[in-house]
């Protein structure tokens, strides 16, 4: 009899945390990553960029000149937590980063579902709206 209620209880409890979940919580979520070439005078020397999922996802590159962009979708949800990272390769330089990763950027993409990235001489900066860019990090 105590092994039933014991069951019983805990099937209710079990019960009651599914149906407090928001729909939201089993459905994928959106979200746009671009980065952009914000170099101020590198018309003769393209930006390279290629990038890939943490799963072997090949999401492809291009030379991007000054301006340009590369985007693309990421979708997340309940069962997901995407990673994508990307090569960037300037004059020399090379700096592989992750460009979109669910557990960090769901909360600072939130609003927008956007996640800008622009790339500079001096580094990387990053935006939710195209309007207020942070420097995330460096090129070394």
């Amino acid at each position: 009899m105590k092994k039933c209620m014991l069951l019983l209880i805990l099937g209710l409890a079990s019960y009651a945390t599914f149906i407090s979940l928001k729909q939201n919580d089993f459905e994928s979520e959106s979200y746009d990553v671009r980065i952009i070439n914000g170099f101020s005078n590198n018309s003769s020397l393209p930006l390279i960029i290629w990038c890939e999922s943490e799963y072997g996802g090949d999401i492809g590159g291009r030379a991007l000149q000054e301006r340009d962009d590369f985007s693309w979708s990421v979708k997340s949800g309940l069962w997901k937590t995407p990673l994508f990272f990307c090569t960037i390769k300037w004059d020399g330089k090379r700096k592989k980063f992750e460009a979109f990763r669910e557990t960090r950027d769901r909360y600072r993409c939130e609003k927008y579902r956007q996640c800008f990235w622009l790339v500079k001489e001096d580094g990387f900066y990053f935006s939710s709206d195209e309007i207020a860019w942070r420097k995330d990090f460096s090129w070394t």
